[in-house]
This record gives C-alpha cells, structure tokens and sequence, in this order.
C-alpha cells in the first residue's frame, strides 16, 4: 500500500510540475494592445520621386504619393512621416546608419525643409501614414553629399 502511495504522489508531483510549466512558459512574447487585421488595399502606397533643391543651407525635400490618386475608395493617407540618417564625409566606406524620424508632415503638404551642416553626407526616406496608424513601406533613399 505504500508504494501505491508513493506512484501516486509522484505522478500527482510531476503532473502539477508539467502544468506549472505549460502554464508559466506559453506565453507568446511582446504585448501590445490589439491590432485590427489589414488587407493589402488598407496599406497606403509608399512615397516615390523624392527630389531635393538647395538655397543655401536649406533643403526642401518633396515627393509624390500613388495612394493620394483615389482617396475616396483607396487606403486614407493622414501624412507623412520623414527620417534621415548622417555620415561624415571622411566615414568608412560600408558602415552601418541608423534612420531618424525627423517628424510627421500632415496632410495635404507633400514637401519638408531641413537645414544641412557641412562635411556630412545625407540619406533621406519618406513614409506613408494612413488611417488607424496603418505605416507604408519606406521610400527609396534619397543621397545628399553637402560640401
């Protein structure tokens, strides 16, 4: 009777230990506050045509966007978010940048200025904001070399 006893307590043991791990190693990572499903026609075109014109020190940086071409059945386009990245001109070839969000142009302005410093080079991106925090893909790069 007291090795029944004992089979029993440890399979008791071990299944409380299997659900203690099922229960505490199943969860599924990063939380976050529900995201509604997308389809392909709610994500906004990404911009293309970036072009530059330099007076001075001062950038204006513009773009046009496919997605703003049918604004009544296509995905709803609220702005515009642009980011840069910097290297110093004497950098190593091949280096790694980070892109920086520069800030959100809003609707319906399709243009930013920026100041440039010397002796840096420049890369530009631009990206599209619509409706419900729903973000394009990234733009090209856009490269300046500022002497």
């Amino acid at each position: 009777m007291n090795r029944i006893f004992q089979r029993l307590l440890s399979c008791l043991f071990f299944a409380l230990l299997g659900a203690g791990i099922l229960f505490t190693a199943s969860g599924c990572g990063k939380k976050g506050p529900p995201v509604p499903p997308t389809k392909d026609v709610d994500i906004p075109a990404a911009p293309t045509d970036l072009k530059y014109t330099l007076k001075d020190r001062d950038m204006t940086l513009t773009w046009t966007c496919a997605s703003l071409q049918d604004q009544e059945h296509g995905p709803k386009v609220e702005g515009f978010e642009v980011f840069m990245a910097t290297k110093p001109l004497d950098g190593c070839q091949g280096c790694p940048f980070m892109f920086k969000s520069l800030g959100v142009v809003p609707m319906p302005r399709k243009s930013f200025i920026y100041t440039l410093d010397q002796e840096l080079h420049y890369y530009f991106r631009v990206r599209t904001l619509g409706h419900d925090d729903i973000k394009s893909k990234v733009s090209e790069t856009l490269y300046i070399e500022f002497p």
